[in-house]
């Protein structure tokens, strides 16, 4: 599987599905939520709330609404919004949006740094509990991930843990 790091924004990626940093409510407020969404339009927000609760360690798969992606996964970080939390949530929630976007057939997804927001976990703690999780992730369909942040220290954390 081809792992990929950019800087900038995840609306702008080349791939078929975009990973939300999730809360477990399908809320979606401020961070790269609220970016979706302004992009996606309300709609998808209202579908992740009707899947929701959604655990941590889980996801769902929305539309893509507005945006050209042929979908939305939320990966839920954090049971309620505004939650500090371990890295350990990063983890399970980028294993989560791998094998949901593997089992739904998806050939390319991009992710954000998870967690680093609100959340709290420290940038290259993120980077090396999802570099560990894609690096584990044994895909089917999946050929492309793609690990994309507009903050550069999240993106030179990714880097640093790939080796590049």
């Amino acid at each position: 599987m081809k792992v990929e790091v950019v800087h900038g924004s995840i609306l702008d990626t080349d791939a078929q599905v975009i990973v939300n940093a999730a809360n477990s409510l399908g809320l979606m407020g401020g961070g790269v939520a609220g970016v979706i969404k302004r992009a996606a339009g309300a709609e998808v927000e209202r579908e992740a709330v009707h899947d929701a609760p959604i655990r941590v360690g889980r996801a769902v798969l929305t539309s893509g609404g507005r945006t050209k992606f042929k979908g939305i996964i939320h990966a839920p970080t954090m049971p309620e919004p505004g939650m500090r939390i371990p890295a350990q949530n990063v983890a399970l929630a980028t294993k989560a949006a791998l094998t949901l976007a593997d089992e739904k057939g998806f050939e390319s997804v991009a992710i954000p740094g998870m967690g680093t927001g609100v959340g709290g976990v420290a940038p290259a703690e993120a980077a090396r509990v999802m570099v560990e999780a894609v690096r584990a992730f044994l895909p089917r369909m999946l050929k492309s991930v793609v690990l994309v942040d507009v903050d550069p220290e999240m993106v030179d954390a990714w880097k640093q843990q790939l080796g590049q």
